[in-house]
């Protein structure tokens, strides 16, 4: 049976369109911030796409300790308030600590379980109580038909449970996308998202930061989108190689509505064929 998940008023899963979780990898200031969550409002009421902002209100697996890791905890969540405040928009961002749970979901629509976490139950366990859907992200280094005990583990969350595909650990430095997976995890009868920014990743591969080769972003959005996603995870920046996290993937956000178009094109003719 599939199942579907409720972000903020958006419902994702079997028999509605795709949705899109766009925003920066992290908070790097309120500026910043709410001038991407304002271009992805406009997006969303222009385009009438289901829009939900994406930003982690701290990094907490840099690859070096010298590299940015957010700003003050207290003073992130406020600016993520302050986008679904005047925005309107649904907020998803990552959990870490089970002490950090609390004080997220009173902010955010969703709750995100990173993939280096997808295995901590106490974790999982607890960002299920507060009742918010988790968006779980299968780590780089488990199998797609795994993830099926991540989702057991949220057990009886209210909220429940969409899988998050980013890739598999490929030799050391890179990654590599089997879109099998998709399929794999889309059978076990929950919401999959495909994530477009990490997906092309290369870990630790630019001096002590992730690098990565975001010419294949687009292509990659349209593979996954014609083999069948419920959700397009992508990081957006107003100016990528000046972002303080992740510069090599975030993808330009005055190029997001060709990402838009191009996901939601390959949407409609796969699902014109099947």
């Amino acid at each position: 049976m599939a199942r579907t998940i409720t972000i903020g008023s958006i419902p994702i899963g079997a028999g509605h369109p795709p949705a899109f979780i766009l925003g920066p990898c992290v908070v790097e200031s309120e500026k910043i911030t709410l001038t991407i969550a304002e271009r992805l409002r406009e997006a969303a009421e222009q385009l009438h796409v289901p829009i939900i902002f994406k930003a982690s209100y701290q990094k907490a697996n840099r690859t070096s300790a010298k590299s940015f890791s957010g700003l003050d905890f207290g003073q992130a969540l406020g600016i993520l308030a302050r986008v679904r405040e005047s925005c309107g928009l649904p907020v998803l961002t990552d959990v870490h600590t089970t002490e950090e749970i609390a004080d997220v979901a009173a902010v955010a629509d969703c709750l995100q379980i990173p993939a280096f976490l997808c295995r901590q139950t106490r974790l999982i366990a607890a960002a299920a109580a507060t009742g918010l859907p988790l968006n779980i992200k299968k780590g780089q280094f488990l199998s797609p038909a795994d993830m099926l005990h991540a989702a057991e583990k949220a057990l009886p969350g209210r909220g429940g449970v969409m899988f998050t595909e980013r890739g598999t650990t490929f030799g050391y430095g890179d990654l590599v996308v089997d879109l099998r997976g998709l399929v794999i995890m889309r059978g076990l009868g929950y919401p999959v998202c495909y994530d477009a920014s990490h997906s092309v990743q290369k870990p630790g591969a630019a001096g002590g930061k992730s690098g990565g080769a975001r010419e294949f972003t687009l292509p990659l959005a349209r593979a996954a989108a014609a083999v069948g996603i419920d959700a397009l995870f992508c990081e957006v920046h107003p100016d990528p190689p000046a972002a303080l996290s992740d510069a090599a993937t975030q993808w330009p956000l005055d190029r997001v509505e060709e990402l838009l178009h191009n996901v939601l094109e390959v949407h409609r003719a796969a699902g014109k064929l099947g």
